[in-house]
């Protein structure tokens, strides 16, 4: 079987992503991850198959993952220092394609829902992994 040649150029890569965290760009940041999903379903009525479709609500879900450096400097956002009373707040997506465009996805309306650490034996690095409360997501 024979291959067409690269078609497409150069892939998104983890290199090509920029995140901003309350405004800033966050250069410590090892992971991020979100989706948002529908309730969707199909409706029967007279024989055995669907007539229709039902459509329900989006859900937002997400998560970062950043060194604890970053986590602290974050924290002295919030007066007592608790992640999760930081005021809601955007985090922004954005990279960049083989064809120069970038493009930006940002989690709207943000909270930490925790504020963990977790570290163990031969760690090079403290990472905290975070799961986010989002309200919905831009897709632009």
């Amino acid at each position: 079987m024979k291959f067409a040649p690269l078609v497409n150029g150069r892939t998104y890569s983890w290199s090509d992503i920029t995140v901003n965290i309350l405004g800033n760009p966050v250069s410590g940041i090892t992971a991020v991850s979100y989706e948002d999903k529908q309730e969707m379903e199909n409706v029967y009525g007279a024989g055995e198959q669907p007539v229709a479709r039902g459509y329900g609500k989006i859900e937002a879900t997400g998560s970062i993952t950043l060194l604890v450096d970053e986590v602290e400097a974050l924290m002295n956002a919030s007066e007592s220092g608790r992640l999760q009373e930081i005021p809601e707040f955007d985090i922004v997506v954005a990279y960049e394609t083989s064809q120069g465009e970038i493009k930006t996805h940002t989690l709207k309306n943000c909270k930490f829902k925790s504020n963990k650490r977790e570290m163990k034996t031969g760690d090079m690095k403290m990472e905290s992994a975070l799961e986010l409360l989002i309200s919905h997501i831009e897709w632009k």
